[in-house]
């Protein structure tokens, strides 16, 4: 068989089960002996980095919810078999019911290129803090003072917060880490 018969298609699944119904396909495609049909199941995730209670925590998240890519050769009972799994809805298509329509090429390199870039990429920090809002400061000498946040600087990792100190307001400029919301 050759790799020109191998299209990617998108699946639909229950969102926020995409791992659990990859290795549904993965597991009832080796149990039927359909692996020459079915090359890749690819859930595509980027590393994401959130801070929750001052601490920085490492996650991945989902790219494309409720979707997994597969490479495939739909031929035969294929697209039945992937179809009946639990978890999947069916195929994307043109309409509703109808044949499953191959991923063009551009968007397979696309998001196989997306999916390398964000195994290497720098991971991309997820900004718990909004301007207007108030927090608390809990390091450095203006601890235990409460303020309003007036900017985030994505780059520099940092906010910049009016604090009310002696009955005049400070600008501060301090770190996600040393403050909470409240």
């Amino acid at each position: 068989m050759t790799d020109s018969v191998m299209k990617w298609y998108v699946v639909r699944a229950i969102g926020g089960q995409e791992n659990k119904v990859k290795s549904y396909i993965e597991t009832e495609i080796s149990r039927l002996g359909l692996s020459d049909f079915v090359s890749q199941v690819l859930v595509p995730k980027e590393k994401v980095i959130q801070i929750r209670d001052g601490k920085k925590v490492h996650k991945e998240k989902v790219y494309f919810p409720g979707y997994i890519m597969v490479e495939a050769n739909l031929a035969g009972e294929v697209p039945h078999v992937i179809k009946s799994i639990t978890g999947v809805i069916g195929f994307l298509g043109e309409k509703k019911g109808g044949e499953p329509v191959p991923m063009r090429r551009s968007e397979v390199n696309r998001m196989l290129g997306k999916v390398d870039e964000l195994a290497i990429q720098d991971e991309n920090i997820a900004i718990p803090f909004t301007p207007g809002e108030t927090v608390k400061v809990i390091d450095g000498p203006f601890n235990g003072f409460d303020g309003t946040i007036e900017k985030v600087n994505e780059e520099k990792r940092k906010l910049e917060v009016m604090v009310k100190i002696f009955g005049r307001k400070t600008p501060l400029e301090l770190s996600y880490m040393q403050v909470e919301k409240i």
